[in-house]
């Protein structure tokens, strides 16, 4: 349940949730949702303090699931709160000042309310604990997983996505929201790297996902790369094109500098792509051994695995093996 002025929580579930029912966003609902749009005046625009609060109260909740870092303040309601990751604390560079600055203020807040804690990974756990000073006993890892529609699709059926995106045959594929924690400039260089050494080899690089805050600076890399004419970016793709570009890309690379869990790794190897992934607490985890791991700080060690997978064929089926055995670990149910 959110306000109608505000965007509203990253996903939504549970029986008898009430969530606003004019968020574009929103699929069609599920039977066991109950949609409801929540006027609120001059105090409900309080919405954690006082009107989410009051609501709650008015219609008898008895637990409500913040699933997007916040909680109401107060209230008889048992509260459980959900922590992707904590990268506003913990790589606060990345990220814009001011959205830092109530990160630093709030999150301490919501957490202390929360009569439970439910991060992704047993990584961003221990952060909780650690930075949010919460006793263990309160903060509880459960793993997420890939869509059921990430699963391994055969090379020749990917055809008709890849013409329309204007992908070839060879490439490598990077998936997610462009903003500084991916590290996208890091994989440019080690591609850059690559078509130098190997000019002839017809590689692409396609970065899929929308593109996200402070994205400057990947921009102006990407407008200068001497390799520009081998670059796609395709911005936000559909389900079923990304399934496409993860069941026929040479490697899939993830780069990225911090995660809470890391999705598109995992529906990578659904989807039986060799991936490539940086050696970052959350990333570790989820891969479990089924990834070829590098350095977070280290593009020249990001450089060195694609040189050497992308001229092994035996070891990229060797990953794409492991990567489907480990993402078969993990289901929603």
């Amino acid at each position: 349940m959110w306000p109608a002025t505000d965007r509203g929580p990253r996903a939504a579930g549970a029986r008898a949730a009430e969530v606003n029912a004019n968020s574009p966003d929103l699929p069609a609902a599920p039977p066991n949702l109950s949609l409801v749009r929540v006027p609120v005046g001059a105090l409900g625009r309080r919405w954690w303090s006082a009107g989410l609060p009051l609501s709650a109260r008015r219609r008898g909740v008895a637990l409500f699931h913040g699933t997007n870092f916040e909680v109401p303040l107060w209230g008889g309601a048992a509260r459980v709160l959900t922590v992707h990751d904590l990268s506003l604390l913990v790589r606060p560079e990345t990220h814009e000042r001011r959205r830092v600055r109530r990160a630093r203020l709030r999150l301490p807040l919501m957490a202390r309310r929360a009569d439970a804690v439910v991060t992704p990974t047993e990584a961003v756990r221990r952060e909780v604990i650690d930075r949010l000073r919460l006793s263990p006993s309160r903060v509880f890892a459960v793993p997420e997983a890939a869509r059921d529609v990430f699963r391994p699709l055969a090379f020749a059926d990917t055809s008709e996505a890849r013409r329309r995106l204007g992908v070839g045959e060879e490439f490598l594929l990077a998936v997610g929201t462009v903003e500084p924690r991916k590290n996208l400039p890091a994989l440019l260089w080690a591609f850059e790297e690559f078509t130098r050494a190997r000019p002839d080899s017809g590689l692409q690089l396609v970065v899929a996902g929308r593109a996200g805050w402070m994205g400057e600076e990947w921009r102006r890399h990407l407008e200068a790369s001497p390799a520009r004419g081998g670059i796609v970016v395709t911005g936000y793709v559909s389900d079923d094109d990304l399934r496409a570009l993860y069941s026929s890309c040479r490697l899939f690379v993830y780069p990225s500098v911090y995660e809470g869990f890391g999705l598109p790794p995992l529906e990578a190897m659904s989807c039986g792509a060799p991936v490539v992934a940086t050696r970052a607490a959350a990333l570790t985890e989820v891969t479990g051994g089924a990834a070829r791991l590098v350095e977070p700080a280290s593009r020249e060690d990001l450089a060195r695995a694609l040189f050497e997978l992308l001229e092994d064929e035996a070891a990229r089926r060797d990953l794409s093996t492991r990567g489907l055995a480990r993402a078969a670990l993990f289901s929603w149910e």
